[in-house]
């Protein structure tokens, strides 16, 4: 197995864009923008085809040609690719189709719909490792999959070798510093709900795949940035700033209201494929009015991360 990628502060779980006219073929060119955009923010890494990202939508060929795209525009920033599927062949076809078009690791999710137990999903995880040579970020998401990883089950796989971290979507705020009791802090924690990324972190987490970041991707960077350097106040008006944001963001469905939002600031077109379908108006309005003061802050604050950037790079 490759090493495993530093995986710490923010990773937007990316959406996928598709083509605003009829053909509603992915929009590469979209996607990319969306990803240089991130990484110029300062995010720690880049999470595609999650469910965020309609992985379900998409065919293998569309799922690889998305992974590739994110890969080439993160400027080698960890790529995490979602490999969600009913089955663990499909997975499995997945992951190497990931690996082979340059993501860093894998994002790995209890099989929906099947709800298999604990020991049908420790033999899903270790198959898709045995296929290939990237580290694997468990993704425990019990309200998608139906089923939850026991902490047993993520000790295990953790001690076998199998897993280097952890999106927890799973809310429950205990469970962080029981698993860095069990497992110590090489097992990296990462919030999968943006409304508590500042909890999680004072619970022992390390990061958030964040939708709110496909939006205010700057704002979330130095929320992450405040906790870290123990800035408790600026922390905390960053969260209540970016606070009516993430939940409006979770009005409908994810990623409708996410993409609703992209649509506003003409970053990406709205548009999802079935079975989901547009923001209703009421959403639209009230992303559109939360946006105007986030926005302004966003891009006041990406710009002043612009000459950090440079003194990185150069």
């Amino acid at each position: 197995m490759r090493p495993p990628p530093t995986l710490r502060g923010v990773l937007p779980a990316l959406v996928t864009p598709f083509r605003a006219d009829d053909s509603g073929e992915l929009d590469l060119a979209a996607l990319s923008r969306l990803t240089a955009r991130a990484v110029s923010r300062g995010v720690g890494g880049l999470v595609v085809c999650g469910s965020t990202g309609e992985a379900p939508a998409l065919t293998p060929v569309e799922h690889a040609r998305a992974v590739a795209c994110v890969a080439e525009a993160a400027g080698g920033l960890p790529v995490v690719a979602g490999v969600g599927a009913p089955c663990t062949e499909a997975a499995v076809a997945l992951a190497v189709a990931a690996e082979h078009v340059g993501a860093t690791a894998l994002l790995v999710s209890a099989p929906p719909y099947v709800k298999p137990g604990q020991v049908g999903l420790r033999a899903h995880v270790r198959a898709i490792v045995a296929a290939t040579g990237l580290p694997v970020v468990l993704y425990d998401v019990p309200s998608r999959a139906g089923i939850t990883f026991a902490d047993e089950t993520i000790v295990r796989l953790f001690e076998e070798g199998h897993i280097h971290a952890l999106k927890d979507a799973s809310g429950d705020l205990s469970r962080p510093p029981r698993l860095a009791q069990l497992c110590g802090p090489q097992l990296v924690q990462l919030s999968g709900d943006d409304a508590t990324t500042l909890a999680h972190l004072a619970m022992g987490g390390q990061g958030c795949v964040s939708v709110t970041a496909n939006l205010a991707p700057a704002l979330c960077t130095i929320l992450q940035s405040a906790f870290a350097a123990r800035d408790m106040s600026f922390a905390a008006t960053l969260r209540d700033l970016l606070a009516p944001l993430n939940i409006a963001l979770f009005a409908e469905v994810n990623p409708i209201p996410v993409k609703a939002g992209l649509g506003v600031l003409g970053l990406c077109a709205p548009g999802l494929r079935l079975p989901l379908t547009r923001a209703e108006q009421t959403t639209v309005e009230r992303l559109t009015r939360l946006l105007v003061p986030i926005m302004e802050r966003e891009e006041a604050t990406a710009a002043s991360l612009q000459p950090r950037r440079a003194r990185q790079v150069a």
